[in-house]
């Protein structure tokens, strides 16, 4: 009798071929719905960093126009920004240490982009978004200063 109880809880204790799959499934499950909704939040994150970064270079371009009549030309890029450009009329008024520490780039790896005068006022900030091409929608769309 002794013998058949151990043969019992043997049988008894591990799980089945069967339950172990339904949890494998339910933890597939699980886990694709998680990421269905975690992922696009990724999408609107950068969005919101590059709209972030656009907004800071135009504060530090605002303050560079203020101290030295003008906005960067063009040439001169949003690089003036962190350090004094060559041919300031007076190197005098720019502020000592630039006015970035650094120029960020979009959050999808790649310089912002800068013209002055701009087509949408003086001075425009912009990024092509994730596929780095003109235009686009959704997280393709063009990231600009005058939105």
């Amino acid at each position: 009798m002794v013998h058949e109880t151990k043969k019992k809880r043997r049988r008894q204790a591990g799980f089945t071929l069967v339950e172990l799959m339904v949890v494998i499934v339910i933890i597939g499950l699980l886990a694709t719905i998680v990421a269905l909704n975690v992922l696009p939040s990724g999408d609107t994150a950068r969005i919101q960093k590059a709209k972030a970064d656009i907004a800071q270079i135009e504060g530090a371009l605002e303050l560079y126009k203020l101290q030295n009549v003008n906005y960067p030309t063009t040439t001169q890029g949003l690089q003036a920004l962190v350090s004094a450009p060559e041919g300031l009329a007076d190197p005098s008024r720019y502020q000592r240490g630039g006015y970035l520490k650094r120029l960020p780039d979009d959050p999808w790896g790649r310089p912002y982009l800068y013209a002055a005068p701009g087509q949408h006022g003086e001075a425009d900030v912009w990024t092509y978004g994730a596929d780095g091409k003109e235009g686009g929608e959704g997280i393709n769309a063009d990231i600009g200063s005058w939105q």
